[in-house]
């Protein structure tokens, strides 16, 4: 906002000198049938062409203004996706173009018309102005060959720097918790971008007037203390705002757009629509299934069946890691610890679920509670 302020005050002063400017050199001795007579008269005729000249800046600034800084965002967008070497040979080659438009300038100054060699002078600049910088950031290596110390060994420390990637994380995985631990881990690679509109929504979660949303988005905040301060681990704070976009969603699938990032979240409609969008994402919920362990039909393990299934006769169990196993005919087993074997693995984008039928002729059912008061019942006894 200062920055807009600044540049609006700018505009208005380049508006008020440019009145004062051409109405001082160029201001003619009639107007609209007035004379202007006196030094006076025509002070005060300049004084006023001025203010409303300051006066037409003042109406057309913010709309200058806007288109600036829309003009400077596409350009800072453009140079964020550029390797250094596209910028230093896109420099170069426009050094290279104005200084051939300088020389062929000055081979057109000889026309007769002056304006004609002026329009000349501007074209033949501006043309290969663009053609410098096109070839310069295309053909870079070429160009950057002639000095061997960055032709060879900054394009192998740019080629280094461009494997580092970017992981943007979403509230919900920050939320989540579980991200602290992957990146405990080693298996995050590059650098974390937590986007200024993520850490508002945070705030703004842990600000709530409900209690649960509240402990949820501190939790959020203590979750980012944590990757910063303990972790060895990248974490960049991205500043910039789309404003035109009022969904976070879309904001992050934008970011990770001009990032070239991946987005890391739990979200399942957010995944469906960054993929559609042709941003990558790394999806939590994916890697927890991906490395829960293997479990082929006809393998045994034992399982405590907690309650009764859908299906009539069924019992339900689960392994530590939260994966349900369905244990056909296990209702008659419910708070009892039992063998089974495994018959099919099912996977469904929720997760996993195991079915499972009671190990035959096992008569060893262990109901751990009863089994332990039998035998107190019987030392007593």
């Amino acid at each position: 906002m200062m920055l807009r302020r600044i540049l609006r005050f700018l505009l208005v002063i380049v508006f008020t000198g440019a009145g004062i400017g051409l109405s001082y050199y160029y201001l003619p001795n009639t107007i609209a049938g007035f004379v202007i007579e006196t030094p006076v008269m025509r002070y005060g005729a300049i004084g006023i062409i001025s203010s409303l000249s300051g006066f037409l800046g003042i109406i057309l600034a913010p709309g200058i203004v806007d288109k600036i800084v829309q003009v400077t965002t596409w350009f800072e967008q453009r140079l964020i996706k550029m390797s250094i070497q596209e910028i230093v040979g896109g420099a170069v080659g426009l050094i290279i173009g104005l200084i051939i438009a300088y020389l062929l300038g000055a081979a057109v100054s000889w026309l007769p018309w002056v304006w004609v060699g002026g329009v000349l002078k501007i074209v033949v600049t501006l043309m290969l102005g663009y053609l410098g910088v096109s070839v310069g950031t295309k053909r870079k290596e070429e160009l950057l060959s002639i000095l061997p110390r960055f032709g060879r060994e900054r394009s192998t420390k740019t080629e280094v720097k461009q494997t580092q990637s970017f992981k943007i994380l979403d509230t919900s995985v920050i939320i989540d918790g579980r991200i602290a631990d992957i990146c405990k881990s080693g298996f995050i690679e590059g650098s974390l971008v937590i986007p200024g509109f993520i850490l508002e929504e945070l705030r703004h979660i842990a600000d709530s007037s409900d209690l649960l949303k509240r402990n949820r988005g501190r939790r959020g905040l203590d979750i980012l203390n944590k990757i910063r301060k303990e972790l060895d681990v990248m974490v960049q704070i991205y500043d910039q705002d789309f404003e035109e976009l009022s969904e976070v969603d879309s904001k992050l699938v934008k970011l990770g757009q001009v990032l070239n990032a991946k987005i890391v979240t739990n979200d399942y409609n957010l995944n469906k629509v960054a993929e559609l969008q042709g941003v990558k994402v790394l999806n939590i919920n994916e890697l927890a299934n991906a490395v829960k362990p293997v479990v082929l039909p006809g393998e045994e393990m034992t399982v405590q069946v907690i309650k009764d299934g859908k299906e009539v006769g069924q019992g339900v169990a689960y392994l530590d890691d939260g994966t349900m196993i369905v244990v056909d005919g296990g209702r008659k087993f419910i708070s009892q610890t039992i063998g089974v074997i495994v018959t099919s693995v099912l996977q469904t984008a929720a997760g996993r679920m195991i079915f499972a039928k009671p190990k035959p002729g096992d008569k060893k059912v262990i109901d751990q509670d009863t089994s332990s008061s039998f035998d107190e019942v019987k030392i007593i006894g």
